[in-house]
């Protein structure tokens, strides 16, 4: 092996899909070979005799999710809870973390057995026939899964990557693009002010790409230096496509899934084989284009969601700044597991990537720190300059040739019990919020009133296509200074369904 090959990769492309922890989609990827690698290298996965505790005391085992377990591609069936109240309760048993903040990861199934009870009180949310807590144990199988699988087995697995904060969907995603949420702990604001990773290379004169699935991209509203930025950052998935083929690629690109209910982006309980297809269309595209010896593909997921893990997350994060976090939230803390899979033909066949023991741990911002290291550019926030990259990953004396995905099909669920007219999902409703706030003729259009027409995720879609055509447009024409995001948005829904006696899973929240 040669060594830290960082210096040879030129385009760095990450694909962030949505709530699924680190067990629940690769926990049985080396259990048959006694959790290790080909290699030799210990395997941080599941055995088959993990567990938690129900609510009378009696024992749930992980279980296998295999084609015979009924609506196997949407297990766990329903939304888990997933922010910070539910993610203590699934860690520690209790809403409040304990001091000193030791988990044990024993609440998950009673704290899914509490969402499942106030979600079948409210017919906006979709709970698949037949789903009990228990399932939230499932365990998709290697043979489930067989693109993830077949990468993180052909290239590297990281079985030590932990989401950056123990929340949800837009605080994490807020870390790997900013490497701070500004003291932000639930998805009830969605918008921030601070830098970004792309507006940090712009300043140091670097290419940069988002591209949205179907639809223009919810990053782009998210920090005003990506709002701001000229309209040639931005695409549909089709437009990654034809950059891979042309070996057009910048430095740095971040794709997103298809937001929709319908859509690929594995958020619980949306058909997860759609996001099996997804990974390998990029992983296709990137393969089959002039710049696939220079590029490395990171393929994460920005936090657990509420899926068993049996890892318990580590303190001794740094603060990225000195915000003081909500719920009193000091930001010491990192959050759950995630699914991390890097790629590239530089990396050695059966890895698995860990940094040594007593090092900072692998985390979201660790892609920001591989950017910066790679490209020379400072970092963002105290976070992601104390964060480890994943350079020595790159340990192949010359780029691989062969095709770990040769022969492979991404599977086919066969059915799902989500229709094509469902109500849409939380995050196409974050992303119309933040559409409807940008200004069209000069006019910010209320949420309210923007949204009450829309019903399903193919009204939400078709809005904000149109409207994000008519803002494009509108700057076109006037030349005008790019405009600024709209302030900090606010949830305009809350749940306040009241938590169950101890021991006290999560009181309900709204999902990432």
């Amino acid at each position: 092996m040669a060594g830290n090959q960082l210096a040879a990769i030129d385009h760095i492309v990450v694909l962030m899909l949505e709530n699924r922890s680190f067990d629940h989609m690769l926990g049985f990827l080396y259990t048959d070979q006694g959790n290790l690698s080909p290699s030799g290298q210990a395997f941080e996965g599941l055995t088959g005799q993990e567990s938690n505790l129900d609510g009378t005391g009696a024992p749930v085992p992980v279980f296998k999710i295999t084609t015979s377990t009924p609506n196997a591609y949407q297990m766990p069936g329903a939304d888990p809870g997933e922010g910070y109240l539910a993610t203590n309760g699934q860690l520690f048993g209790s809403t409040t973390a304990p001091t000193p903040p030791v988990a044990t990861n024993g609440g998950f199934v009673t704290d899914y057995a509490a969402t499942l009870a106030w979600e079948a009180k409210d017919p906006s949310w979709h709970v698949v026939p037949g789903t009990v807590a228990n399932d939230i144990m499932g365990i998709f199988t290697p043979e489930m899964l067989p693109v993830l699988s077949g990468l993180a087995k052909g290239f590297a697995v990281c079985d030590h990557w932990y989401s950056s904060v123990p929340t949800e969907t837009l605080p994490n995603r807020a870390f790997a693009c900013a490497a701070t949420s500004q003291g932000h702990m639930d998805d009830k604001t969605k918008t921030y002010t601070s830098g970004s990773i792309f507006g940090l290379l712009s300043k140091n004169n670097l290419d940069w790409r988002i591209y949205g699935y179907t639809s223009q991209p919810l990053t782009r509203l998210d920090f005003p230096d990506v709002t701001g930025a000229p309209s040639t950052h931005f695409g549909l998935f089709k437009d990654f496509q034809a950059a891979a083929a042309a070996g057009t690629l910048p430095p740095y690109t971040f794709l997103e899934p298809e937001w929709s209910a319908t859509g690929n982006s594995q958020h619980p309980n949306y058909d997860v084989s759609k996001g099996e297809t997804l990974i390998y269309d990029v992983y296709q595209a990137l393969r089959g284009g002039p710049g696939w010896n220079s590029t490395l593909l990171v393929i994460t997921y920005d936090e657990h969601g509420g899926c068993y893990d049996h890892v318990a997350p580590p303190s001794g994060a740094t603060p990225p700044d000195t915000t003081a976090g909500e719920f009193g939230f000091d930001f010491t803390r990192f959050g759950v597991r995630v699914p991390t899979v890097l790629v590239s033909p530089w990396i050695p066949a059966g890895t698995v990537f860990r940094v040594p023991v007593g090092s900072m741990p692998l985390d979201h911002t660790s892609i920001l720190a591989t950017v910066e290291h790679r490209f020379g550019v400072p970092a963002l926030t105290l976070r992601d300059a104390a964060a480890p990259d994943v350079g020595n990953v790159l340990s192949e004396a010359t780029p691989r040739t062969d095709d770990p995905l040769a022969g492979v099909t991404p599977p086919v669920s066969g059915s799902t019990t989500i229709p094509a007219d469902a109500p849409p999902s939380h995050l196409l409703q974050v992303n119309a919020d933040l559409v409807a706030g940008l200004p069209v003729a000069g006019q910010h259009l209320p949420t309210s009133k923007t949204l009450a027409p829309l019903h399903t995720g193919a009204d939400y879609t078709a809005f904000i296509n149109h409207r994000t055509a008519q803002w494009r447009a509108g700057r076109t024409a006037t030349s005008a200074p790019p405009a600024a995001p709209p302030a900090p948005v606010r949830a305009d829904r809350a749940l306040t369904e009241p938590a169950p006696a101890p021991p006290a899973p999560a009181p309900p929240e709204e999902p990432g």
